[in-house]
């Protein structure tokens, strides 16, 4: 069994390189993020939190929709969004796994001639 992890709010907002404040207002938005609070006010992100900031970030920023926009795409279709999120970060990695091998060819080419 996996061990069950925390993030603080720092961890996540640097996960997705934004602000702190962002995630706090995407929490008022999206009712999906939901960390856990102590009893001082600070918030403790799960995995399932993570996940539905991930979504909530493709959405919005990689795919330009208004916060109503992607209120509206999880409520009509959330499997579709998470399938397709998943094939965006999947392609992501596949892009940058190809250039670290064009830039290994290309620096092994140079060594040849």
């Amino acid at each position: 069994m996996k061990p069950f992890k925390l993030y603080s709010i720092q961890e996540v907002a640097k996960m997705f390189n934004v602000n702190a404040s962002l995630l706090r207002y995407w929490e008022k938005e999206f009712h999906t993020i939901h960390p856990l609070k102590s009893e001082k006010g600070t918030r403790q992100y799960r995995e399932e939190d993570i996940e539905s900031i991930r979504l909530v970030y493709h959405l919005v920023k990689e795919k330009g929709l208004t916060l109503e926009g992607a209120k509206k795409k999880l409520k009509d279709n959330k499997e579709n969004v998470i399938h397709n999120e998943k094939i965006v970060d999947r392609l992501k990695f596949i892009r940058s796994e190809l250039l670290t091998l064009m830039e290994e060819l290309t620096d092994a080419e140079k060594h040849i001639t």
